[in-house]
């Protein structure tokens, strides 16, 4: 009962219902600490905290499931220093609080000291926060989080310095290059073409929605309801007219529904225009979607059902009724809700390639959308031309199969996304080769399966194959023997089919004799470009590129390798390639508060963020893959461009960056 009460606060927390303005959790209490060594490698941190008048601050030693203040250290400093007691200083009280229904809570007011008794093996700084929740009335603030460092010399004293990020004028200006105008290149060539590449990454969306829709069409739990429903409403409507018009309500309605699935997603989106995009980057939520693929996979297996709760479809289809327009709703909405078992994995593989993407939850509507539409208008279509149906196949073991290749494809996808994660966070677990090696494995299962060999116990093999079973069986055969060369060191290494999926051919455990073959290029360090371009002369080609974004590898494994582009570039530019998907923290001296245009404040704590902030304040865009062209002066020389899949267009963009290098010089 505690951990649901305390549960409630969390959730007025995020719907920021609390009474107080947006500025109060910074005044309810103001943190000062301090600290001394009392023997050896032991030492006392204090946290005294000054409560504003009226507010509670829960007490450190409240237990887990009860509002507290916690002080946590960084996983940096676990590693070498351990919290052996922990202590306050002040008036405790205890009391019934109504407002979490009279749940007993531990609090001080006016004033309270915290003291941790510490154990440290090393001489390094100590870091962490302190977290903390206040009360006042029907108000509660936090939890809070207020950065601590305590900083161990040589000989092991201890002071107190600032904890958290500080801004930094330096550091800010090194990432808004004032010498960058990309309104005034010195060569009017290039574009990103952003408006017409919009449109057809959109279409492409709408498209890949308008499949998923056929896909799970034909999956068993919707299949069968073609016939079934188009024959209800042209049976059972006062006339044929009513009936075709009851079905194409019953159809927009299904198109409708799926659309309504993405509106929730435009408040997430509202409060950051790059919240949904950094999906593709974050690991841990790469690893949770791969999680997701597997449980999706296993359900297709057969090993369980996924299913919405039992009582909505039961509500949904008390309400359907043919004789009004919500009851139609209503039956469109209890499809929706009993086909979910099959159309599930689809839509949850829908949604995060369509979050992957740039344009955050507009391209999740167009995907909905696509994914609505083929999933209703056979049902228009049916009740337009009832001849249609017989045309239909029957119902039967097909469908079941359908699923299980499904299955396989989805734990393909899996792997791609854990292959994400490595690469932000540079494991080094998924290599190239093993990433290959995997998906050889998933392509060969599949393969005994539609041959008959691998058998699951709800789908035996028909007693004959098939044409078409047979067909899709050679099919994935030949593309698993087509991923077999990616397991090699040798130039047939680079699949062009499904470049961008496995990992870049420079991560892999042929690295070192990969190296040798590759010009060196600057990695992650724009200013030693920048000395570069000035020693040499040259021009900087800039590559903004993610280690998890598929048309950088695109660019780089088909465009690049391209006689004319590569010796451009090798020959007339200094490259920097800036990952800013790159997920290895920053030195604490490099971390710092950067001021964006908008006043707003960001916190740069990874390569990627310096990056990402480097590319969006001076190019005004977020998107990879980025090029952009400069003198060592950091002159814009020709409009940026974004994927280039032409190799001749991206050859004359780089000749254009060339001359304009050559007039201004």
């Amino acid at each position: 009962m505690k951990t649901i009460l305390f549960s409630i606060i969390l959730f007025l927390l995020a719907f920021n219902l609390s009474a107080q303005d947006n500025t109060a959790s910074q005044k309810t209490v103001n943190w000062q600490f301090a600290a001394e060594k009392t023997s050896g490698r032991n030492y006392k941190l204090s946290f005294t905290a000054a409560i504003k008048k009226g507010w509670k601050l829960f007490s450190a030693t409240a237990k887990d499931d009860e509002p507290n203040t916690r002080i946590k250290l960084d996983s940096a400093s676990i590693a070498f220093c351990t919290v052996t007691k922990i202590y306050e200083k002040g008036d405790i009280k205890s009391v019934k609080e109504p407002l979490l229904g009279d749940l007993l809570i531990h609090y001080f007011e006016n004033t309270v000291t915290i003291e941790i008794t510490a154990d440290t093996k090393e001489n390094k700084d100590i870091k962490g926060v302190v977290s903390y929740m206040t009360i006042k009335g029907d108000s509660v603030v936090g939890p809070e989080e207020i950065p601590f460092r305590f900083s161990l010399d040589a000989n092991g004293n201890i002071t107190v310095k600032q904890g958290g990020l500080s801004a930094s004028d330096a550091a800010t200006q090194s990432l808004k290059r004032t010498a960058i105008d990309i309104d005034h290149p010195a060569n009017n060539c290039g574009g990103t073409g952003s408006e017409d590449s919009s449109k057809k990454s959109l279409w492409g969306i709408f498209v890949l929605g308008f499949i998923g829709g056929l896909i799970g069409l034909i999956m068993p739990c919707t299949f069968p309801m073609i016939p079934l429903t188009v024959s209800f409403f042209t049976k059972k409507s006062g006339n044929k007219q009513q009936g075709i018009k009851n079905a194409f309500l019953y159809g927009f309605f299904i198109f409708l529904i799926y659309v309504l699935i993405s509106v929730p997603f435009y408040f997430l989106d509202s409060g950051s225009s790059g919240i949904l995009n950094s999906i593709s980057t974050n690991a841990w939520l790469n690893i949770s979607f791969a999680v997701v693929f597997i449980a999706f996979a296993l359900s297709f297996f057969g090993f369980y059902e996924i299913g919405l709760p039992s009582n909505l479809s039961n509500t949904a289809d008390a309400k359907s009724s043919v004789g009004s327009i919500s009851g139609i709703f209503f039956m469109a909405l209890t499809l929706a809700i009993v086909s979910f078992s099959c159309t599930g994995p689809i839509l949850g593989t829908l949604l995060v390639g369509a979050l992957n993407q740039n344009g955050g939850a507009l391209q999740l509507t167009i995907a909905m959308a696509g994914f609505g539409l083929a999933l209703g208008l056979p049902f228009a279509l049916f009740a337009l031309f009832p001849n249609w149906l017989s045309s239909l196949p029957k119902s039967g073991g097909w469908m079941n199969t359908v699923k299980i290749v499904f299955g396989f494809i989805e734990l393909a996808l899996a792997l791609k996304y854990l292959s994400n994660a490595d690469l932000v966070m540079h494991w080094g677990l998924l290599l190239r080769e093993v990433f290959f090696g995997i998906w050889i494995v998933i392509g060969i299962a599949l393969t005994l399966y539609l041959f008959g060999v691998l058998k699951f116990s709800y789908d035996p093999p028909p007693k004959k194959l098939s044409t078409a079973r047979i067909s899709v069986g050679m099919f994935f055969l030949l593309f698993t023997l087509y991923l077999i060369p990616g397991l090699s060191n040798t130039k047939y290494a680079n699949l062009s089919l499904i470049s961008g999926f496995p990992p870049p051919l420079t991560y892999s455990i042929y690295k070192d004799d990969l190296n040798k073959k590759i010009e060196v290029v600057v990695i992650n360090d724009y200013e030693r470009a920048l000395q570069l371009a000035k020693e040499q002369n040259k021009p900087i080609l800039i590559d903004f590129t993610g280690w998890a974004c598929v048309n950088c590898r695109k660019m780089e494994e088909h465009v690049w390798p391209d006689e004319k582009v590569k010796a451009l570039i090798d020959n007339e530019f200094i490259r920097v390639s800036l990952y800013v998907d790159d997920r290895k923290a920053l030195s604490d001296n490099e971390q710092f508060l950067f001021t964006n245009s908008d006043g707003s404040k960001k916190a740069i704590k990874t390569i990627g963020d310096k990056f990402i902030t480097l590319q969006s304040e001076n190019f005004k865009t977020a998107s990879q893959p980025f090029y952009a062209i400069i003198s060592p002066q950091e002159k814009v020389l020709t409009r940026p461009v974004a994927y280039t899949p032409d190799a001749k267009n991206y050859s004359d963009w780089l000749q254009c960056g060339v001359d304009a290098f050559k007039k201004i010089k």
